[in-house]
């Protein structure tokens, strides 16, 4: 599945702003300027003949009164123009996901993966037509600016984001480095917008890391009530910041360096794997994570399509952790690809979530690129955990509760809360 798949780029992923031929009756656009006089030649105007009950001609129609009789001939961009048209078409839907690329934006989504870009690095969203902050990269510069999960961001430099598709407001906030770009954000508390300034930089992210310490030397804890003669015990951490180009290759090098160490000691405890602020990715990457922790042949995630015809992915590989004790840290930043691999080690009864209600993204693209380095993410299905549940729009909810100390940053109250898990 894996080289199909990653031919047509299936992906379930928050827009990163790093932050992070389309046919409209068209197949091929010749545009030419001279003088500012729109001359503009157009090859195969006919509707696609799966196309019989719209009337192209109006399209035509309006684009000549444009060419002939607009006042600031200066103005009159076609590719700008037919840009324009194609994604009013896909804003039509009222799907935030489902979005047409320009090269530029398109470029920027395939270096977001990639794992290094310039920018603020910060995942955006779209949640009642509002663009929102999913979560800041750990490290970056939105988040030593303060930017958080769930701001919403109501202007980029004093431009109002109202009616913005969530590729412009991508593109209008990621910039070169060294530069600034000025947002205005509506939070929680305080209940009135501010300003936030941030520099952006280039951003390079590990998408996996991880680690087996003993107790004791696991920064963030502090109640020691809680691991109280337990200090000597061995806890391991994986922490997956995305499901990107190299997600695959980085676990199974991390994976099997631990595999050793664990072997080398029979103590550990168990396994956390943290999946605060992951903002998703590709599906075949969230199905080869979700395969370290279970058996061969259990249900990982349900494809539902347009007409209700469901398609299981199942684990095909041998994991070696699947028999280990497995807890699992989730927030409102853990979107798409983090929450198919949450639900399906919940739904299997193979761990506990821990933390807050994740962002609740249950929707699969599929990414075209469309020459000339273009592209289009098109919705071609939802996703189900095993036991059905479609998380869209409400999220998964953890098995325990754990909000962050928002007194003590030096504090990880989610991560204190797993480790006294895996203890019990």
């Amino acid at each position: 599945m894996n080289n199909k798949l990653r031919s047509l780029q299936i992906i379930i992923i928050i827009a990163i702003s790093t932050l992070v031929g389309y046919y409209f009756g068209v197949n091929k656009v010749n545009l030419s300027w001279k003088n500012y006089q729109p001359s503009t030649s157009v090859i195969n105007k006919e509707a696609p003949a799966s196309v019989s009950n719209v009337d192209f001609s109006l399209f035509w129609k309006v684009w000549q009164r444009l060419e002939g009789k607009y006042y600031d001939k200066t103005k009159l961009n076609p590719q700008k123009m037919l840009t324009g048209a194609i994604e009013g078409m896909t804003q039509s839907l009222e799907d935030p996901y489902t979005i047409f690329l320009p090269p530029v934006q398109n470029n920027n989504f395939k270096t977001s993966l990639a794992g290094q870009f310039s920018g603020i690095g910060a995942e955006l969203g779209m949640r009642e037509k509002q663009i929102i902050v999913v979560a800041p990269l750990v490290g970056s510069p939105a988040e030593k600016a303060g930017l958080k999960s769930g701001d919403a961001i109501l202007k980029v430099d004093d431009n109002l984001t109202i009616n913005w598709s969530l590729s412009s407001a991508v593109e209008k906030i990621r910039g070169p480095k060294g530069t600034t770009v000025k947002l205005t954000i509506l939070r929680e508390e305080p209940d009135r917008p501010f300003e936030i300034k941030i520099a952006r930089d280039t951003i390079t992210v590990k998408s996996v890391d991880g680690w087996i310490k003993k107790v004791k030397d696991i920064e963030g804890i502090k109640d020691t009530k809680s691991i109280k003669g337990s200090e000597e015990s061995k806890i391991g951490y994986i922490r997956l910041s995305q499901f990107g180009d190299k997600t695959n290759e980085d676990w199974i090098a991390l994976i099997n360096k631990l595999d050793l160490e664990r072997r080398k000691d029979q103590s550990l405890e168990g396994f956390i794997l943290d999946l605060r602020n992951n903002p998703g990715g590709y599906l075949s990457d969230a199905i080869f994570v979700a395969s370290e922790f279970l058996r061969q042949g259990t249900p990982v995630v349900i494809e539902e399509n347009g007409q209700g015809g469901r398609n299981t992915l199942s684990v095909s590989r041998k994991g070696l952790f699947y028999d280990t004790k497995l807890v699992i840290l989730i927030n409102k930043g853990s979107a798409s690809a983090s929450e198919i691999v949450s639900g399906a080690l919940k739904d299997s009864k193979r761990a506990r979530l821990i933390g807050e209600t994740s962002f609740g993204k249950g929707t699969i693209q599929e990414a075209n690129d469309l020459g000339n380095g273009a592209g289009l993410h098109v919705t071609i299905a939802k996703w189900l955990t095993p036991n059905g549940t479609w998380v869209h729009g409400t999220g998964l909810k953890p098995d325990i509760e754990v909000l962050p100390d928002s007194k003590d940053q030096s504090h990880d109250a989610q991560l204190e809360k797993a480790v006294s898990e895996l203890l019990k």
